[in-house]
């Protein structure tokens, strides 16, 4: 049987997926984009007031500041951590893979009440900060108080992509520098960090698209006054029952969001095929 063949009769193993898959996802993004286009009438008036009103673009920049900062937070505290995995034991490389995972294994409502305690009027924070002369700053309800918590649950979705990237570096790379006359810094700097953005693209993308749509941290940690994206749909739909409004906003978020994982997709495949071609050229030598 040709190649061609074999492809043409998996086709239909897929079926089952596929129609689950238009199921729960297709038809009712195919419903919001229908509803933001037509009601009340057919019209495009529903994403122009996105850009045209003021209360959800302070919302949307707000909450792109907000996913750039757990972003860059993550990506600060994540490869140094991820690196440390790379060059440890593997008794203690467990150990460390169990410490990031910690966040998936414990309750969402858990884990947010925890930050409460720790973020709120009298809590460890503010009496740390009242130790170092600062008496009146609480960041429970405030945008850094959700950054900090949103930080460390978007940690594990920063730290797995840059582990996996690393730990498949070969570091005879760096050696090879060093004993070209390179030093320590500019031999990660020119050699091995380039053969990271890899996974420095897709940990930065799925960190950035999961907080755009994050919404039980900052409904249990912020304020009213300083609502996300999620918050804004959950009050048009649950509250204002303007669906066409809300899918409007959602269809936006959802583009942006694609447009970000197209990008990833391309940016990885060049920095992969740049690191394969710097290790067959290692190798050959």
């Amino acid at each position: 049987m040709s190649s061609n063949k074999m492809r043409l009769s998996g086709w239909p193993l897929l079926l089952p997926a596929l129609a689950l898959l238009a199921g729960i996802l297709l038809v009712p993004l195919g419903r919001t984009l229908l509803d933001s286009v037509s009601e009340p009438t057919w019209t495009l008036k529903n994403y122009e007031n996105i850009f045209t009103d003021g209360v959800t673009l302070t919302v949307l920049g707000r909450t792109v500041m907000i996913a750039a900062a757990v972003t860059a937070a993550a990506l600060l505290i994540g490869y140094p951590y991820a690196y440390l995995m790379t060059r440890v034991s593997p008794r203690a490389r467990g150990i460390l893979l169990v410490i990031v995972l910690i966040p998936f294994w414990t309750s969402v409502m858990a884990r947010n009440f925890a930050w409460i305690i720790i973020l709120q009027n009298g809590g460890p924070v503010q009496k740390v900060f009242a130790l170092l002369g600062a008496d009146h700053v609480v960041l429970y309800g405030t945008s850094a108080g959700v950054t900090i918590a949103m930080t460390q649950v978007m940690l594990p979705f920063m730290v797995l992509p840059l582990f996996s990237t690393l730990g498949s570096i070969d570091r005879r790379l760096l050696l090879a520098a060093r004993g070209l006359g390179s030093s320590p810094t500019a031999a990660f700097w020119k050699v091995f960090f380039p053969l990271s953005r890899g996974g420095v693209v897709a940990g930065v993308i799925l960190v950035f698209t999961l907080s755009l749509g994050f919404y039980v941290t900052p409904a249990l940690l912020g304020s009213p006054q300083q609502s996300l994206v999620a918050q804004l749909l959950a009050q048009r739909t649950t509250q204002l029952l303007d669906f066409a409004a809300a899918g409007a906003l959602g269809m936006v978020v959802l583009i942006v969001t694609l447009v970000l994982v197209a990008w990833a997709n391309r940016m990885g495949g060049t920095m992969s095929a740049i690191g394969v071609v710097a290790t067959s050229r290692t190798k050959d030598r």
